[in-house]
Parts: C-alpha cells; structure tokens; sequence
C-alpha cells in the first residue's frame, strides 16, 4: 500500500538528508537509493506520493528504519513483526505445496542470493514482503522435481529458511524461528553437502541461545565440529571457524573461560588462514574473529569486559563487512561501556549501530536494556537519549 504525503514524510527525507555527516544532495540521495533526481525532489515537495518499495530504498541509503520516516515516534510494532504470519504460512504446508508457477533453476538461484543479500545487510522488511511466496516456490519446485535432481532444492531450501529465520529470531519470533530451523535439519541430509551440514549446526545454536541452554548448544557445537570436514581448503577452512566462533560465544555464556578461551584461538588460527568473505551464508575471517572477541568479553562480563574495550580501542570494524555484523560490534561495545562507567561511550556506540543497521539495532533486547538504564541514569539529559529509547520501545 503505498504511503501519502503532504511535505509530512517528504520533510522527514529531507532533514534526515541534511544531518547526515557529511550532508546529502539530493543528487545524492538519488543515487544511493537508486531512485531518480526528479523523484526525490517532488516527494521532498510533498506533490507525489511514495511507494513502499522507494521509501524503504530511501530509508536505506539515509541508514535510518523506514518508520522513522513515516513518522517521528512510531510504536514498536513495525511491519516486520505483523507480516510474520505469512512467513509461518508459508511453512505451514512445506510438504503439500499448492499447484502454481514454478521459476527456473536460475531465476531460483537469483532469487535465493538476493534474500541473502538482505539478511547480511538487516534488511529485515525486504525478506518478509519476498520470503513467503519464495519459499512457496521453492517448496512447490522441490516436490516436482525427480527425486534425482533434488539435491540442488534442497539446498536453495535450506538457505531461503536460514534468511526466513533471521528475522524470526531477531524479532523474537522463537517459535517460527526453531520451526524454520527444524525445516533447513530435514532438507541438508538430502543435499549430501557437509559445509552445508556446518552451517546449519551453526544456526541451531540459536534455539540454545534462546532457550538459555548455553551448556547444551556449546555440546552441539563441539559434535558438529566433529564430523566437520578438515579444513583443506578455504571454504572449509572456514566452515570449521565459524563453528569455533560461535561454540565460544556460546562457551561465554555458559562462563567456561577455558572453553571459550580455546574455540577463540582456534577459531583465531583459522581466520588467518583465509581472507574475509561470506562462506556458505555465514561471514568469516580476521575481522568476523575481532568482533566476536568482544562478544566473548561480553558474554564472560566481570574482569574479561576490559578485553572489549581494548578491541574496540585499536580496531573498528571495516565498512565493507555486513551490516548485521557491524552493528552488533556496536551492541555488545555498548554494554561493556556501559558496565564500565561510560555511559556516554554506550550511547554513542549505540548509535552507531542504529545508523549500521536500524532494524537489528531496534529490535536487539540488550539495545532496549540499554537504552533504558542509560535513560534512569541520565535523566536530564538531552532530548536525544529520550528519542532513542522511545524509538527502540525501551520506554
């Protein structure tokens, strides 16, 4: 449905355009958003309307979530949370797929890259206005297929769940999200592919975290690691990495120092071995390792929060890595500021990773914790803090 405005949601385009650092054209606002000069000056005027698909365009090139744009105080339902339904719909029936359309293999696989695209960049409301009919076609291609040729569904199936499930799991959809988890555990045997295997082990843990079973997910972890291929070459180098990284966050958690400590190194040692890229969905390297040193910092809390800082006093990390993963830096940065004392530091680090990725950042639990002690221990501070904490619904 597309959006009106009156100069309402053209004068917010226009001031978001003016306070960036450094300040956008309209020249280029256009272009970042891939939308014509023309365009861009009449919704600024307010004589024409906006469709959705622009105003997100829009929304994305400013770094800011499209319903600040729509409106100065929006509540914290967003249009991510009330299309889930359809994402849950489109599962519901995985096995009995309507008769419809099927695309090919091709068109399939374009379509399942882009969805990857999004979910490395947050772009949260994109997946959920594309995923349900996708998922649907995937299916409905899956079950026509001759059981020989299969294989390749399958795995197109397991890598449209896992972006499905991004926003299930960070919009605190558990139930959907250990669904869809579920869905990529009964395609991958199928596919006979063990990086595949390893990625979705690393998924899993999701449902470890969610469930604050972080002893029984590090065990899970540890058995996928198991039957991992040997890290002979890149992509399974870093197959066996990402599992690392993510068996001592989780070992965080569950605050075993020593275990940790030894998938960090490992984990580390790995990183060297290959240059920093997007294997199988799931991006690893030198730089993926120094933010999840500072998640381990975090999660471990106590003495191990000065690791975090240190990280983040000689390293940032670079712009070219995902959005997701960037401003999740940002996040766990913030908390072991704000245990630190540094209450200003949090704050600005949070807005950091509001301007990364607005979508992740607003709906991250720890971001509205947060938000909301930084707002009791700073009361009468400026009206920015206030803005922020009613724009992530912490108040």
């Amino acid at each position: 449905m597309p959006v009106h405005t009156k100069g309402g949601v053209g004068g917010r385009i226009a001031y978001y355009r003016s306070v960036m650092r450094p300040k956008l054209t309209q020249q280029q606002l256009a272009d970042a958003a891939n939308v014509a000069l023309g365009t861009i000056r009449k919704i600024e005027r307010g004589e024409r309307g906006i469709s959705d698909s622009t105003l997100e365009a829009i929304a994305d090139a400013l770094g800011v979530d499209p319903i600040r744009l729509r409106t100065d105080r929006g509540p914290g339902q967003t249009r991510v949370r009330d299309a889930l339904p359809a994402l849950s719909a489109a599962i519901a029936a995985y096995d009995l797929p309507e008769d419809g359309p099927v695309r090919c293999l091709r068109e399939l696989r374009a379509a399942v890259a882009e969805a990857e695209r999004w979910r490395l960049a947050a772009q949260y409301t994109r997946i959920v206005r594309k995923l349900p009919d996708l998922l649907v076609e995937l299916a409905r291609a899956y079950h026509q297929a001759a059981t020989g040729g299969r294989a390749e569904l399958a795995g197109l199936l397991v890598r449209a769940y896992r972006s499905a499930d991004a926003v299930a799991y960070k919009f605190g959809a558990r139930d959907l999200s250990a669904r869809l988890i579920e869905l990529m555990r009964w395609a991958v045997p199928e596919i006979g592919d063990p990086l595949l295997i390893a990625s979705v082990a690393y998924v899993r843990t999701e449902t470890f975290f969610a469930a604050h079973a972080h002893a029984s997910g590090l065990r899970a972890l540890e058995q996928a690691l198991d039957v991992a291929p040997a890290p002979s070459a890149a992509p399974k180098v870093a197959a066996r990495g990402a599992l690392h990284m993510r068996a001592a966050v989780i070992a965080g958690r569950a605050r075993d120092v020593a275990a940790a400590a030894a998938h960090l190194d490992e984990a580390r040692a790995l990183a060297d071995r290959v240059t920093e890229n997007v294997y199988c969905g799931t991006e690893f390297g030198p730089d993926s390792v120094r933010i999840h040193e500072v998640s381990v910092a975090v999660s471990l809390g106590d003495e191990h929060v000065g690791r975090a800082l240190n990280v983040a006093g000689e390293w940032k990390p670079p712009k070219d890595l995902p959005a997701e993963r960037r401003s999740g830096f940002y996040i766990e940065l913030a908390r072991a500021q704000l245990w630190s004392g540094l209450a200003d530091d949090a704050f600005e680090s949070l807005k950091v990773a509001r301007h990364i990725a607005p979508q992740h950042t607003r709906e991250h639990p720890w971001v509205r914790e947060d938000a909301a002690t930084l707002r009791r221990l700073k009361r009468a501070d400026a009206e920015s803090l206030t803005n922020f904490t009613e724009w992530c619904a912490a108040i």
